[in-house]
């Protein structure tokens, strides 16, 4: 079984990069998870997990002449295989977007759940593949109604090539009295569920700074109950992983929208 996930926003500094690895830590609790920086542009995700000073990244996997095999660059990080992306604006020149079909296909067959942490902005063909490839899409929000208007764009491009939204994740919430008024705004116009909503705070902050995912770093937080709340809340559905691969290697690289 598989299942492939693009958690998404629409805009950046929302979150994204920590929603991804702590949904990956709390779904790893009974799935096997592969988390994939799929921001190819504008990686940080192996700044978060720690990865900062590996060799092999996924811009390797994506430049044809250097036949680096994926799982060089696949490596185990709390409780998880971890794929991340260099920063090298040389190496994301050289990258082929669509080789990254080929990339998520091998690492379909030996995993549960796929999370693409994805491009903040719908401006490239990079940015957008992750969305259309992947079964649902996770929506991180901030709770302000520019950021849905935002994350409803996301929503409108991924559901046009077939991929649903598995819920929308509020992130760094400040009003608690507020969110509900957003969170009901929500719920009018996105297909998933509200999985959760996260308090902003310091340990999130702290976490980045130590190069951990919060989960590892501050397990006991609001925020990492929230996280878990929302992976609690996201029923994996048990997809074959020959046909996941199929449609992988077989997709259309997409315009930008």
């Amino acid at each position: 079984m598989v299942e492939a996930f693009a958690v998404a926003s629409g805009k950046g500094g929302t979150g994204k990069t920590t929603s991804t690895l702590a949904l990956g830590m709390a779904l790893a609790a009974e799935h096997d998870v592969t988390v994939v920086d799929a921001d190819t542009g504008m990686a940080n995700l192996l700044f978060h997990a720690g990865l900062d000073d590996v060799e092999v990244t996924l811009h390797d996997l994506l430049v044809e002449e250097t036949g680096t095999e994926v799982s060089e660059a696949t490596y185990e990080r709390f409780g998880m295989s971890v794929v991340p992306c260099g920063t090298s604006l040389a190496a994301f020149e050289a990258a082929d977007p669509a080789r990254l079909r080929d990339v998520v296909a091998d690492l379909a067959s030996d995993t549960d759940v796929l999370l693409l942490d994805s491009p903040a902005a719908l401006g490239s063909k990079s940015a957008v593949l992750p969305i259309v490839l992947a079964d649902r899409i996770v929506v991180v929000l901030q709770p302000t109604v520019p950021a849905l208007s935002d994350g409803l764009k996301v929503q409108e491009y991924a559901r046009s090539y077939g991929t649903e939204t598995a819920g929308v994740l509020f992130n760094r919430v400040h009003d608690d009295a507020g969110i509900d008024r957003v969170v009901d705004r929500a719920s009018e116009y996105f297909g998933g569920q509200t999985l959760a909503t996260v308090p902003d705070s310091d340990v999130v902050r702290a976490a980045r700074r130590a190069g951990e995912p919060l989960l590892a770093h501050a397990p006991d937080s609001a925020p990492a109950a929230a996280y878990r709340k929302a992976a609690g809340r996201i029923d994996v559905h048990a997809g074959d992983e020959g046909d996941v691969a199929d449609r992988f290697r077989s997709a259309v690289v997409p315009d930008t929208p």
